[in-house]
C-alpha cells in the first residue's frame, strides 16, 4: 500500500507574494518591451530618408462640369449625391396592386396614433414608438376574388442615435412563435438576411364566421421594417404566394 502523500507546508502569505511578485515582474517585462519595441522603432526610422509627399495641385483631376438650373431642377436634384432613396415618398417602394385585385386602400399615410391601434396595447405602444423614433409609416391593402387579404405596411424609424429599425422588426418576430400566434418560428425570406415569413399553425376561429387563416412577413432593410399581412378566409396561406411577396417586397426596399 502507497504511503500518502503529505503537502509540504507552506509559510502563510509566503505564496500569495511570491506570485504578485512574479505578475509584477512579468507585467513590468511587458512594458519594457513595448518601450523598447517603440525606441527601436523610432531609431530605424531617423536612420531613412523622408518619404516624399504628393502635389497638392493637381490638375488632371476629373470634375463634373456644372449645368445650368431648368424648370425641371429641384431640391432633390440638386443634392441628387447626398440623397437617400427611403427619404422619398415611401408610397412608392409599395408593392403595386396586382392585376385582377380590388383596392382595399390606396398608397397612403400612418400617423403615430393610427399605427399604435394596429396593436393590442394602444397606449403603451404610442408612447413606446415615439420614445423609439417613429418617423412615419406607408400602407396599402388589396383583396383578391374577396378571400385573399394583403396589408403592406413599411414603418420608418430616426437613428440617430440606435438602430430602431432592427430593434422594432427583431420584437414584431419575437413573440410570432407562441401559440397564441403563429406557434412556429416561420421561414427565411430569400434574400433577406433576418426577415422570416410565418403561417399560423391554426386558423382564426369566431362564432358566426369562417375559419380565418392568416400569414405574416416581417424583414427590415436600413431604417424601414416592413409588415406584409396576409389573411385567406377560404383555405390555407398559399406560402409561395407570401413568400414572394415579401421577397419582391424587401427588394424593393
Amino acid at each position: 500500500m502507497a504511503e500518502p502523500v503529505v503537502a509540504e507546508p507552506v509559510t502563510p502569505g509566503r505564496g500569495r507574494r511570491r506570485r504578485r511578485r512574479t505578475v509584477a515582474l512579468i507585467a513590468a517585462a511587458a512594458v519594457l518591451g513595448v518601450v523598447a519595441g517603440t525606441v527601436t522603432g523610432y531609431a530605424v526610422q531617423y536612420q531613412r530618408e523622408p518619404t516624399a509627399l504628393p502635389v497638392l495641385s493637381q490638375p488632371g483631376l476629373r470634375t463634373p462640369k456644372p449645368v445650368p438650373a431648368t424648370a425641371d431642377t429641384t431640391a432633390r436634384s440638386l443634392n441628387a449625391n447626398r440623397w437617400v432613396r427611403t427619404d422619398g415618398d415611401l408610397r412608392e417602394l409599395l408593392l403595386p396592386k396586382p392585376k385582377g385585385a380590388t383596392s382595399e386602400r390606396k398608397a397612403d399615410w400612418h400617423d403615430l396614433y393610427s399605427f399604435s391601434t394596429w396593436f393590442e396595447k394602444e397606449a403603451a405602444m404610442f408612447e413606446n414608438l415615439a420614445e423609439d423614433g417613429f418617423r412615419r409609416c406607408a400602407t396599402v391593402s388589396w383583396s383578391v376574388d374577396g378571400e385573399v387579404y394583403v396589408d403592406i405596411k413599411l414603418v420608418q424609424f430616426r437613428e440617430d442615435e440606435e438602430l430602431n429599425a432592427a430593434a422594432f422588426g427583431e420584437a414584431q418576430q419575437w413573440y410570432l412563435d407562441d401559440d397564441k400566434w403563429a406557434g412556429n418560428e416561420g421561414e427565411p425570406i430569400p434574400g433577406s438576411p433576418e426577415g422570416r415569413t410565418y403561417i399560423w399553425d391554426e386558423p382564426l376561429r369566431e362564432a358566426g364566421y369562417e375559419p380565418l387563416y392568416q400569414g405574416r412577413a416581417v424583414a427590415w432593410r436600413g431604417d424601414i421594417v416592413m409588415v406584409v399581412e396576409y389573411a385567406n378566409n377560404s383555405g390555407p396561406v398559399d406560402e409561395k404566394d407570401l413568400k414572394s411577396l415579401a421577397k419582391r417586397q424587401w427588394e424593393r426596399l
